[in-house]
């Protein structure tokens, strides 16, 4: 096979997702024959480095070793199997740990298979805990120019034009609070006191506030100082309000710790895991909630007041084992002290877009890095270009507009990251005047 042959096949029978299919008249589909660390090869040897992790879920690399072990030890026991009656010692093992590494007082783990289902059962979980308690809250609140994912439920509570104009009609009714401008402590608290003017307006209508902590990812990976979850979980306790944790982005050391919500030192009641859950390796996510939640739900039979919602595939025996792989990894090899040191060196990396007229801003939370640039209409594409441009020098970016971000796998070298950087860089000189 090679990638010729595999593109006109794909072509012929595929509808690949954000994407103009029209595109692919001109600018061809990637084939990928397989993955090694952070590079991924085509059918003809050409190996391009994964600056994005394939969408923000692989952590330590494609076709880990450790992983795959034990992946493969799992299969010949246990593939699936119903999780409602049901369990397995994969679940159990998993669910205890992450009661462990989570916020204090996060005691239940709740499963589904994506991220946006995730969303979809946190909504339904805080909506429904309120009604339990007599309370009807019908409104949720999210932030400006957030991203929760494409279901109808998740679409409602994010902000993002692009994803959420065309499905208005269709969408619940939710509001939008002010994000943070920026990552000054300043804009936190300016923006905090902006949600507390809502609450004080309509706090008894509204079942939670949801945020994507520290960065909001494909809103534009715009960041924020932590500052602001302290003062919003505060004012969600205030009025009642549940505070929703977005993790699926920044869970599992993205952003500098192992959770985003541990830099501001708050327990959500509700924290929202996928993605990096199982490595990049199998779809799987965790809603963990508290004790308070769980109760309101506890009864004796009584349809009305039980959580009736469930996924086929929920707490799949693969994906668990992916799950705690990665969990094992996390403990074996000190991944977030491993992290800082490479945080360190994407700082310095950042600061060869100083120079460039057309960069409006370059901001980094953790492992994530953003360069913003200003002056393109949308009908340029400039996005495309670079990621173009990126792919000929060997780099996969996947800009957000004009926004350029580079999210790797936790185990790429430093010469790895010079040679994303570069290949940035010298995709910005190709446009900068």
């Amino acid at each position: 096979m090679n990638n010729r042959e595999i593109s006109s096949r794909d072509l012929n029978v595929l509808w690949h997702p954000c994407t103009q299919m029209k595109d692919h008249e001109t600018i061809p589909i990637v084939p990928i024959a397989k993955g090694d660390g952070v590079y991924l090869e085509d059918f003809e040897g050409n190996r391009t480095i994964d600056a994005i992790s394939s969408w923000w879920v692989n952590l330590f690399g494609h076709c880990n070793p450790y992983i795959n072990a034990k992946v493969i030890e799992q299969l010949s026991t246990l593939e699936h199997v119903i999780l409602a009656g049901f369990t397995h010692e994969g679940i159990v093992r998993l669910s205890e740990r992450l009661v462990k590494l989570s916020p204090e007082g996060l005691t239940r783990c709740f499963y589904a298979d994506n991220g946006s289902s995730a969303i979809e059962v946190a909504l339904k979980m805080s909506y429904h805990s309120h009604k339990n308690k007599a309370q009807e809250r019908g409104l949720f609140v999210s932030l400006s120019e957030s991203y929760h994912g494409e279901t109808l439920g998740a679409l409602s509570v994010g902000d993002v034009a692009l994803y959420k104009e065309t499905y208005e009609p269709l969408l619940i009714q939710s509001l939008q609070t002010p994000s943070p401008k920026n990552q000054s402590i300043e804009a936190a608290q300016e923006a905090a006191k902006s949600f507390e003017k809502l609450l004080q307006e309509r706090g008894h209508e509204i079942a939670a506030l949801i945020v994507e902590p520290l960065v909001q990812g494909a809103g534009g990976m715009k960041m924020y100082h932590p500052i602001f979850l302290s003062e919003t979980k505060r004012l969600c306790e205030r009025y009642g309000v549940h505070f929703i944790a977005d993790e699926i982005l920044v869970g599992f050391g993205r952003t500098g710790s192992m959770f985003a919500c541990e830099q501001a030192d708050i327990t959500p009641d509700f924290l929202i895991l996928s993605k990096g859950l199982t490595g990049g390796y199998l779809p799987l996510s965790v809603v963990l909630t508290t004790e308070a939640v769980y109760g309101s739900f506890y009864c004796d039979y009584n349809p009305s007041r039980s959580f009736l919602h469930s996924h086929s595939y929920t707490g799949n025996a693969l994906a668990c084992a992916a799950a705690n792989a990665t969990l094992d990894i996390f403990e074996s090899d000190d991944v977030i002290k491993n992290n800082r040191v490479t945080m360190d060196l994407i700082a310095q990396e950042l600061k060869r877009f100083e120079k460039f007229l057309k960069v409006k801003e370059v901001r980094q939370c953790g492992m994530i890095a953003a360069i913003e640039l200003e002056g393109f209409e949308p009908s340029e594409r400039i996005g495309l270009k670079i990621h173009q441009h990126c792919m000929k020098n060997g780099v996969l970016i996947r800009p957000l507009g004009s926004v350029i971000y580079v999210m790797t796998p936790y185990v790429i070298t430093h010469d790895e990251l010079k040679t994303v950087f570069s290949a940035i860089e010298k995709a910005i000189e190709s446009i900068d005047i």
